[in-house]
């Protein structure tokens, strides 16, 4: 069993990492593809809502990882603008689910200071579920500790559409000359405007795409695929994920002067 070490914070909480982790070369923000329930479910000879069902309580554990071991922002894909595809009675087991969710884990996000916020096309959910979103977004708004940013009814293409209309709207009512459209104005029309971009992507099961996930944002984030189904990632499977983000030479596209014969000149 490895022993956590401290790192410091802004804020009064100790948080910790286990041994093996640099503390000081954690993930700012993860974002994590939570996929698998379906297959975990069938593997048990389950039907797939408790695969649903398990997928929330590795949620949780994964969120208090996160918090407790520095990371400052977690983002998952809870809910695709595809998933309304499924059969009826998934989707609609699916909307309980959250509801019941956050009905019953808010007192939680607020006494372990968690920030939440839901990205996505909000309207479009049930309106239950919107009110128990903005409930839940206000009360924990001035939450000091990490930032968890759920997608639901996200699709990263319906995004960018999203925010280019923005754009041309300011543009027709005269508010926006186009020449000075650039990369900061088009990512504060974006669900995610003023959080950073993930440092690391995560996803379970094996699969090994972005199924239009954060198509913006995740322009140079890590890639970790974890064999694991989603209901069995657990605190291995995190260390394992963090440790592989903290083996990478991350170079946003430039050369590593270690390698590169260029630093020689």
């Amino acid at each position: 069993m490895s022993h956590p070490s401290a790192i410091d914070t802004d804020d009064s909480r100790l948080r910790v990492c286990p041994t093996g982790l640099d503390p000081h070369r954690m993930p700012n923000h993860v974002a994590v593809i939570m996929d698998g329930n379906g297959r975990w479910a069938k593997a048990k000879g389950l039907p797939r809502i408790m695969g649903h069902r398990a997928g929330v309580e590795s949620l949780k554990r994964t969120l208090r990882l996160c918090n407790d071991w520095g990371i400052n922002a977690l983002t998952v894909y809870a809910f695709s603008t595809e998933n309304w595809s499924r059969p009826g009675d998934e989707v609609n087991f699916l909307m309980a689910l959250f509801e019941r969710v956050l009905e019953r884990e808010l007192e939680s996000l607020i006494n372990e200071q968690v920030r939440i916020r839901f990205l996505g096309d909000l309207q479009d959910l049930p309106f239950r579920l919107q009110e128990l979103i903005a409930e839940a977004t206000n009360l924990t708004a001035k939450n000091t500790g990490i930032n968890f940013n759920v997608c639901a009814n996200y699709g990263g293409r319906r995004e960018l559409v999203l925010a280019a209309q923005k754009l041309a709207q300011r543009s027709v009512r005269g508010d926006l000359d186009p020449a000075h459209i650039n990369e900061k104005t088009f990512a504060a029309e974006l669900f995610t405007a003023n959080e950073v971009d993930p440092d690391l992507l995560i996803r379970t099961s094996g699969e090994m795409r972005v199924s239009n996930f954060l198509l913006w944002q995740l322009a140079y984030a890590e890639i970790h695929i974890s064999d694991v189904l989603w209901p069995d990632f657990d605190a291995t499977a995190l260390r394992e994920a963090l440790s592989d983000y903290q083996s990478r030479r991350r170079r946003f596209g430039g050369l590593d002067p270690v390698a590169s014969d260029y630093s020689k000149t």
